[in-house]
């Protein structure tokens, strides 16, 4: 690890919030690297990389922490390819510039972690749980989307926007009523959901 590791995150996240990308809240990646802490996770797929933020944030929570995450946006990829380097992790985190929904994997991770298209959370879900260790846990980020799921549809305006807020709910039921695991949800940051088998 560098030396001035947090100095740096630091700066990353700085960066990041002054160019508009998305990244997770300070309450969320608190949130985030202290569960890694203490289930002591020790293998994530990490669903949406943008910069390597949450990723990286991760792996100087736990030096044992292997990471796969995965990036469609090329720019945002090359990024976080230049920022994984800056904290000297390439031999932990490993970058797939590709769709997740189009990304095979036998690997088994004791952490999914999905923070990418909030329209294909239930995709995303389907697609990985089989990779999912026995006692393993599912985080989804992004379930209050900026206060709008907890809004009323009429007060929203944009027609697109409606549309991603009716997926997050229809995402956030179909956790709800799914047999085979249990969600808690957490009021932090922009919404978390933690599943695991139930």
């Amino acid at each position: 690890m560098v030396d001035n590791a947090y100095t740096l995150l630091r700066e990353l996240k700085e960066k990041a919030r002054d160019e508009g990308i998305p990244i997770m809240t300070d309450e969320g990646i608190d949130f985030l690297t202290t569960f890694v802490i203490k289930y002591q996770i020790n293998n994530v797929l990490e669903i949406g990389t943008a910069v390597g933020y949450s990723a990286i944030s991760m792996s100087l929570a736990n030096p044992k922490l292997k990471i796969t995450t995965i990036e469609r946006d090329e720019t945002r990829y090359l990024e976080a390819v230049k920022n994984i380097k800056k904290f000297n992790l390439e031999n932990r985190i490993t970058l797939l510039f590709n769709d997740a929904l189009d990304v095979k994997l036998d690997d088994e991770f004791d952490l999914i972690f999905i923070d990418a298209a909030k329209g294909q959370n239930q995709k995303f879900f389907e697609k990985f749980e089989k990779l999912l260790s026995k006692d393993g846990f599912i985080i989804t980020d992004n379930m209050k989307f900026h206060g709008y799921v907890d809004k009323d549809e009429s007060e929203i305006k944009n027609r697109n926007l409606r549309g991603l807020v009716r997926k997050i709910k229809d995402y956030k039921k179909f956790l709800e009523e799914n047999e085979e695991f249990k969600t808690k949800f957490y009021d932090l940051g922009d919404g978390l959901a933690v599943s695991t088998r139930g």
